[in-house]
């Protein structure tokens, strides 16, 4: 996932089959709600301190001055190569755990280490390599790790970081596994939602025995407004009720429960421009991810929920295409959550 993925609408579906009877595992994640923070956006190779530029001014993530951050549980984005052997875009991964890992736990922020996302791969082929990436990172404030996985992979390749993840598990039974993948939201009745690289996804987790693990539906890029496709409301996708969408046609066609459902929106225009995910579209969707108990909600991304500051088409990945004011949606979202008492800063038990 990055703020330019392809249409999802291209992707070729495949048939459900037996996974639409697998039982869910018995246990439910804990509830997390965490922006994504593309870390090779705005950042100072000589630092590698966590950045952003809300108000267009670089600052750091944690000592910056900016309400947009909202200072809650955030994602970094996106580790990907060898697990011990990763890599940060082209920064290594030491330097980066070096200048964030103690800031964030000294600072009582909680985070979660995302890897692979569009165009990029994350594999795993020993519990050596696993146990030196999780050490890296690892802190009170660590709550999870989230495998993005899009295209590419093998199905051996992700048999290979399940197994990785259960051994991880049996020694670090607090640490939430999270699994990102595409989705489409038909309202036509089909239930059409999970691609054929999501299915492949869902049944090496399920095959795996990996307890407690969160299904992140990327609920952004829908394509053209069709059924087919997403909910439709006066001739456009409705971003708010499609996401909902894609959670119930997962949780019927698979099985899987809500409470161990997740959803990630694009904030803004997406890449498929007549998709426009707006904060009313936020407020609706906090509300429903509330009352449905789903698992969590996080958003693409902290970088983009601001105005653009000069003419822009379509998708950016410094702003969001939007006339709003810098963290609109992370104050629609942290607010919603606030609210109902959910806890995204916790630290591990």
């Amino acid at each position: 996932m990055t703020s330019f993925r392809s249409s999802l609408c291209a992707l070729a579906l495949v048939s459900a089959g037996p996974l639409a009877l697998a039982a869910g595992a018995p246990d439910a994640p804990r509830f997390v709600y965490s922006p994504y923070k593309h870390l090779a956006m705005w950042n100072d190779a000589a630092s590698n301190v966590i950045t952003a530029a809300p108000e267009g001014v670089r600052q750091p993530y944690i000592s910056g001055n900016s309400s947009s951050f909202g200072r809650g549980a955030l994602t970094w984005a996106f580790a990907s190569g060898e697990c011990g052997a990763e890599q940060w875009g082209k920064e290594p991964a030491q330097a980066v755990a070096d200048a964030n890992v103690g800031a964030f736990d000294g600072a009582g922020i909680g985070y979660i280490i995302s890897t692979g996302g569009q165009g990029s791969m994350f594999t795993c082929a020993s519990d050596a390599g696993m146990e030196r990436f999780i050490a890296r990172y690892d802190s009170p404030h660590l709550l999870g790790i989230d495998f993005d996985i899009e295209e590419g992979q093998s199905e051996a390749q992700v048999a290979s970081l399940l197994a990785r993840a259960v051994a991880v598990q049996a020694r670090r039974p607090a640490l939430r596994f999270s699994f990102t993948v595409a989705t489409l939201a038909a309202s036509d009745g089909s239930r059409t939602s999970l691609n054929g690289t999501a299915e492949m996804v869902l049944r090496a987790v399920r095959a795996s025995g990996l307890r407690g693990y969160a299904l992140n539906l990327m609920v952004m890029d829908y394509g053209p407004a069709s059924a087919a496709n997403c909910v439709v409301r006066q001739g456009r996708c409705d971003m708010g009720r499609s996401a909902i969408q894609a959670v119930r046609n997962v949780h019927a066609k698979y099985g899987v429960p809500l409470n161990q459902i997740e959803v990630t929106p694009m904030v803004g225009v997406n890449d498929v421009v007549d998709n426009v995910f707006s904060v009313a579209d936020a407020r609706y969707l906090a509300g429903a991810v509330r009352a449905m108990k789903l698992a969590g909600l996080h958003f693409w991304s902290l970088d983009r929920d601001t105005p653009c500051r000069g003419i822009v088409k379509g998708a950016d990945a410094t702003c969001s295409t939007l006339n709003e004011a810098s963290g609109a949606f992370a104050r629609v979202f942290a607010r919603a959550f606030a609210a109902s008492g959910a806890d995204s800063v916790k630290v591990r038990p």
